[in-house]
């Protein structure tokens, strides 16, 4: 099955002290942490892939360039939104936004690469070698 231009997916969390930057170590205040919703970005993408998928494949993130443009505080619900908007072979583009209940708090693209699970994996175990 290919993949079709337009595929969207989502991912959604609520957030908690253990989600904010000063838990992660990315600020000092208790909103929202960037890396969190980098995070939420890749899994709307992975979401909106994932059915395209063959089994022992998947894919994994290979750039993000976004913008973090509002702090979101602790209570409140966060999601993020993928759209597929470029396919060249096994290279995915996606344009994704994240919310909260008061509305944008970032967005930008994100590449994804379609891999084979068990290859990938191995390739990543040879690296011990070359230490």
């Amino acid at each position: 099955m290919s993949i079709e231009i337009g595929a969207k997916g989502r991912a959604e969390t609520v957030v908690t002290e253990h989600n904010t930057a000063n838990a992660v170590g990315s600020g000092l205040v208790p909103v929202f942490a960037t890396p969190y919703m980098i995070a939420l970005m890749e899994n709307a993408a992975v979401n909106a892939v994932g059915p395209y998928m063959a089994e022992g494949e998947g894919t994994v993130g290979t750039r993000l360039d976004v913008s973090h443009d509002a702090a979101t505080p602790i209570g409140m619900k966060v999601w993020a939104e993928a759209e597929l908007v470029r396919v060249d072979r096994k290279a995915l583009t996606f344009n994704v936004t994240a919310y909260d209940e008061a509305g944008v708090i970032g967005k930008g693209t994100h590449d994804r690469f379609i891999i084979t699970v068990d290859r990938f994996l191995a390739k990543a175990e040879q690296r011990k070698e070359a230490r």
